[in-house]
């Protein structure tokens, strides 16, 4: 065996669990220990100030100057009070992972010293450069202004000794640079439009809120065969390696035992993420081997994207201490599942309403119908711009594989709920069908008490589930921003909403009670939006084919995919929502398709300097090591015996040089088709060039890299394989 890669296998398995600092308290006692929440608000802040604060962000108003400066000198005493000594504005370009530059709460005295200084300016506002962040030319290179602005709504946190406090960013021209400022505003369209059509039921409703549950897949992978893989670290996935013998075709490590170094990182991940106030709750092992899952409480949808992207980072850590690594790429290794990060998503209303829960009276059940029959007309009105939310250049390896969602966006209702729908649509008259709960389900088992049974079963294979009382967005990429999905979903539904309104006060006015308007535009909705309802195997060809007869947007190339942001549908709607303008559109276009050509090269270089540096001459050692051995055996056996012993050899000395062959051949295609995209100077254009002419060289050099790798001793070969990655010890 290799050195580097003995070493590495040899330290991985003789690791043991690290044992975790468990806190005294139980966990109700130190959440959000780091989190200047409501509760710390009431401790440090005047009650005058406290009020105006909470009144703010109750009631979605702008906070005054005055009141930042007395909460500024509040949450600066919380922070030194925990240890802090910097401040950062914490914010989320367009990068897909979260930004921050730190400050010190010092400042000169006037007399030679310094003081500890924080005032509502610096708390409501930075200026962090600008111009070398992803901005799809709405900064130039040498304008390098921007600006960061207080999320009021997302509380400030510690983290080590740095206050964090949650911000937008923007350029200097006002156009966001980042995913919460849209985000925002698509959370504020739906509130406006929700409310007003669930104002038709309940006149005391105040506002909407979209509620966000992510389920976080993720791989984790021992620090030394991580560090032994320059593809892993480069690129965060494996450009090579043969499926090993066993992975997940028993389905024994679904839901099984934890193992114990994994369930130390695990209490050591929950440990921190509730001391910043995430409500980790759920973690299990998912279907593929060294794969698990966190899932935490629904929070409010902005507030939920934060934990995840904090969750993320503070993951990465706390890996480090367990000697993980954490790999949040969607499909790290071929032939096993990839990650995902399924968003629930419901609305809800201030009042204490799920929107989307069957209620016990037929008025309940009108408004559970009207606002799914919205959803439906939205996601089909923008099936296309919803795929290309969730797509990037790590997403196109899991969509479609036989673990994931296809590539085409599709809603899965259930059994119970596709009936009713059915009915109202092909009913003459304005009646509704109840929704039944959930059922009992007796097993006729004494031991076993009486099951309750949900109005909805779960379909893995859709993009877009019901599943009871929210939608499930199951495309989402594992180490995606959260926010792209909920911008586009959010906005549409918004639309959406906005455009029913209209329709039933013009019925209104033309004398129409409303039970009838609403029944009347509900049915018009549920036949426009039939293309989009589909509860069977989005895994098969047949679905394929009958999606492109419905008219859905069937598009798999990343590049073209993108293209969906400037249609003028997606144009037009987020214009009406003021969630994005044309000109931050097109940037993020820019942004989309740069990202993806710059991914892909980055894994063209990393497979090219492998395949020519570590596996052809581990391969041509070996085959001379093969031809001194078919001499030797010819020169000891003359004639015909010789000629048969050494038979095997030749054999696979021809193979070995047929895979070197075409290794060294692909790897010129790939490099003068990198040449020949770099040339391109459209950014959609390069994107598509690399998607057209450099991606599918990776994964056909791939292929003969893997048949080497079944050829080659295996003492020689130089990098960790599936077989030792992909088991904890």
């Amino acid at each position: 065996m290799s050195s580097l890669r003995f070493k590495a296998v040899e330290e991985a398995s003789n690791r043991k669990p690290v044992m975790v600092d468990i806190p005294k308290e139980r966990p109700v006692e130190y959440y959000a220990s780091k989190v200047f929440n409501r509760a710390k608000m009431f401790q440090y802040l005047p009650l005058k100030t406290y009020n105006a604060l909470i009144n703010a962000i109750d009631n979605k108003e702008p906070l005054p100057r005055e009141v930042a400066d007395s909460v500024a000198r509040g949450m600066k005493q919380w922070a030194i009070d925990n240890g802090a000594r910097h401040y950062t504005h914490w914010f989320q370009p367009l990068t897909e992972t979260t930004a921050e530059k730190h400050d010190g709460f010092v400042e000169h005295d006037g007399k030679g010293g310094m003081v500890e200084e924080f005032s509502g300016k610096l708390l409501v506002q930075q200026e962090p450069d600008a111009s070398s962040f992803p901005n799809g030319g709405i900064r130039n290179t040498f304008e390098a202004r921007g600006y960061s602005a207080w999320d009021i709504s997302s509380p400030a946190f510690i983290i080590d000794n740095t206050l964090c406090i949650p911000t937008i960013f923007i350029s200097y021209t006002g156009e966001s640079l980042d995913y919460k400022t849209p985000l925002l505003r698509a959370l504020s369209a739906v509130d406006k439009a929700g409310t007003a059509v669930a104002r038709y039921f309940d006149p005391e409703v105040k506002h909407v809120i979209a509620n966000l549950g992510w389920e976080q897949e993720y791989f984790l992978v021992d620090e030394a065969l991580y560090s032994a893989r320059p593809d892993l670290v480069m690129t965060g996935r494996t450009l090579m390696g043969h499926e090993s013998a066993k992975n997940q075709q028993l389905e024994d490590h679904y839901f099984g035992s934890i193992p114990k170094r994994v369930e130390a990182f695990m209490l050591d991940l929950e440990i921190e993420a509730h001391k910043l106030g995430i409500p980790c709750k759920t973690r299990h092992n998912e279907v593929a081997p060294n794969q698990f899952e966190l899932a935490p409480i629904y929070e409010e949808t902005n507030l939920a994207n934060d934990h995840n992207m904090l969750l993320m980072s503070i993951m990465h850590e706390v890996a480090r201490r367990h000697n993980f690594r954490v790999l949040m790429h969607e499909k790290p290794f071929a032939g096993i599942n990839g990650s995902g990060k399924h968003n629930n998503w419901s609305l809800g209303t201030d009042t204490g309403t799920v929107l989307f829960s069957p209620g016990k009276t037929p008025k309940e059940n009108l408004r559970f119908i009207t606002f799914v029959a919205n959803v439906m007309a939205a996601v089909h009105r923008h099936n296309g711009l919803l795929k290309a939310s969730i797509m990037s250049a790590t997403n196109c390896h899991r969509l479609g594989a036989n673990e994931a969602p296809p590539a085409i966006i599709s809603i899965f209702a259930g059994s119970q709920l596709s009936e009713i729908l059915n009915k109202i649509k092909n009913s003459d008259k304005d009646e509704l069908i109840a929704m039944a709960g959930k059922e009992e389900l007796n097993l006729g088992v004494a031991q076993i008490p009486e099951l309750m049974i949900d109005n909805t079963d779960r379909n893995r294979t859709s993009p877009f589930a019901f599943t009871g009382n929210r939608f499930e967005f199951r495309a989402v990429g594992s180490s995606a921003n959260c926010a792209s999905a909920m911008i586009a979903l959010n906005a549409a539904v918004a639309e959406q909403l906005a455009d029913f309104k209209c329709k039933i006060d013009g019925r209104l006015a033309d004398g129409e009670d409303l039970h009838h308007a609403l029944l009347a535009e509900i049915k018009s909705l549920l036949l426009y939006s039939e293309p989009i309802h589909f509860d069977g195997n989005g895994y098969s060809d047949e679905w394929k084919e009958e999606a492109a007869k419905r008219g859905l947007d069937c598009e798999t190339n990343p590049a073209l995919i993108f293209d969906a942001y400037l249609r003028p549908s997606s144009i037009e709607m987020f214009r009406k929502t003021g969630v994005m303008t044309h000109v931050e559109l097109e940037a993020r276009n820019e942004v989309k398709w740069e990202m993806y050509t710059k991914k892909i090269q980055i894994e063209a270089r990393v497979l090219g300097d492998l395949a020519i540096n570590h596996i052809i001459p581990v391969a041509t050692r070996y085959l001379s090591i093969l031809l001194d051995n078919m001499v030797k055996i010819r020169e000891l056996f003359p004639g015909n015996k010789g000629m048969e012993l050494s038979s095997q050899d030749a054999v696979t000395v021809e193979k070995i040089m047929h895979h070197c062959s075409i290794i060294k051949e692909e790897v010129g295609k790939m490099v003068n088709a990198r040449k020949d995209a770099n040339k391109i100077e459209n950014e959609r254009d390069k994107a598509l060039a690399y998607s057209l002419n450099v991606a599918p060289c990776l994964d056909t050099i791939r292929y003969q890299i893997d048949k080497l790798e079944l050829l080659v001793d295996n003492e020689m070969w130089p990098l960790p394989k599936y077989r030792e990655l992909l088991f904890i010890r």
